[in-house]
């Protein structure tokens, strides 16, 4: 396995630890969106500068050991404290906020590349959980013991192939772990029926990346379909079961999380978040906004700037 800083182009890399990996920028209306290339990454240390909200097509976990993370994570503000460790998909833009982004603490982060995630053969209702863009959080001690020390011999086993096996079994198993507590401990929300085969999953993701790749342009829960090769019908019955949500929630959820990070870290007009978004018309933003967030896109502005 060779190790190195994996170059700005699409598809995932060979491990690599240290600093963040590098990263290509896209631009959207006037907003700046890291996008970094997936890679199979480690550190532990204080939390890394985030002066950008970034995005990546791996699963991030993040163990704190002494501190907190405070996220923007899409739309939203998750804190991820002392003991605690979350995992998510890294698809949605988030970056770290707020005074404690620039102290000193104590924190594990891996990134696994969905594609290696996708062949651990999770069960569904698991796989289902890690694509709903939104970080799963559980006590540490649900996960293992010492897990420090285990963060810390990943940042070693990664240069070699045998070791390297190793620390993605062990990495495999946590995620496993904090997924299983989750559903265990998450009541009905939880406990979804299953989707079907391996191949019903396989579609389910290509339709949830898809969305995630594409929601700021004009598409539609068929066009989505379309993209996992579908019908559009068995396609929204299918997601439904794995997710937990429709197709058209789904699509909508990414938009009102990108319309929510717009108005809190942009001087953007609500016509122009309304476009940059990905809603048809500046009505369709509106409603769509309000139903989700009690209130409207200029009073939920006023609220948090």
């Amino acid at each position: 396995m060779d190790v190195q800083a994996p170059p700005p182009s699409s598809g995932p890399d060979v491990a690599v630890t240290g600093d963040l990996p590098r990263a290509d920028e896209s631009a959207h209306a006037g907003d700046s969106v890291v996008t970094m290339k997936s890679a199979l990454w480690v550190r532990r240390g204080a939390p890394p500068s985030m002066p950008k909200p970034h995005r990546h097509d791996d699963v991030e976990v993040n163990l704190v050991l002494d501190g907190r993370l405070d996220y923007l994570f899409g739309g939203s503000y998750v804190s991820v404290t002392a003991g605690q460790v979350a995992v998510f998909w890294a698809a949605t833009p988030h970056r770290l906020v707020g005074a404690n982004a620039e102290e000193s603490g104590d924190v594990c982060w891996v990134h696994i590349p969905l594609s290696t995630v996708l062949s651990w053969g999770l069960p569904d209702r698991d796989l289902g959980e890690v694509l709903m863009m939104r970080p799963v959080i559980v006590p540490a001690q649900a996960v293992g013991r010492d897990l420090g020390a285990m963060f810390e011999s990943w940042c070693h086993e990664l240069i070699d192939d045998d070791a390297a096996t190793i620390a993605l079994l062990e990495a495999q198993a946590l995620v496993r772990r904090a997924l299983k507590h989750y559903r265990e401990t998450a009541g009905e929300a939880g406990k979804r029926s299953p989707a079907g085969s391996g191949d019903a999953m396989r579609n389910v993701t290509v339709m949830a990346q898809f969305t995630v790749a594409h929601y700021r342009d004009p598409i539609s829960p068929s066009d989505i379909a379309r993209a996992a090769h579908l019908n559009p019908n068995y396609a929204m019955t299918l997601f439904r079961e794995a997710v937990g949500t429709t197709l058209g929630s789904y699509l909508t959820r990414c938009r009102v999380a990108e319309a929510q990070r717009l108005l809190i870290t942009t001087a953007m007009t609500t016509t122009e978040i309304a476009h940059a978004a990905g809603f048809g018309s500046q009505s369709s933003f509106y409603d769509h906004f309000t139903r989700a967030c009690g209130r409207s896109p200029g009073a939920y502005r006023r609220a948090l700037r």
